[in-house]
């Protein structure tokens, strides 16, 4: 039995934006755990005003705010990245599949 019979006569849609998109997921997922991370380090600088510990205070939620920024890019570039590859396998080649006799027809039987 040949599992992978190709469909004839399928012609094959060209790949498009979600090649584009598969390209630019590696770059938004490092820029969205760099800059969070530079913003964070300057937060040390530019946060200056109150005692120390409201200093700590602030620090500390700035960078809990960064990291929930951090995995919401992650999750979705993740989300992005499964879509593009089911268009990727959406757009590949038609198989045929094996012909199934079923038991309730259109015609029962008598």
């Amino acid at each position: 039995m040949n599992w992978l019979r190709r469909l004839p006569g399928f012609q094959q849609t060209p790949y498009g934006f979600e090649w584009r998109l598969l390209r630019l997921m590696p770059t938004v997922c490092v820029a969205g755990a760099l800059l969070p991370a530079l913003m964070s380090f300057a937060a040390r600088f530019l946060i200056t005003t109150g005692s120390a510990a409201e200093l700590a205070r602030r620090i500390q939620l700035f960078d809990f705010v960064m990291i929930g920024l951090v995995i919401f890019i992650w999750t979705l570039v993740l989300t992005v990245t499964i879509g593009c590859v089911i268009v990727w396998l959406m757009k590949g080649p038609a198989y045929v599949a094996d012909g199934y006799e079923v038991s309730h027809s259109d015609t029962p039987k008598a």
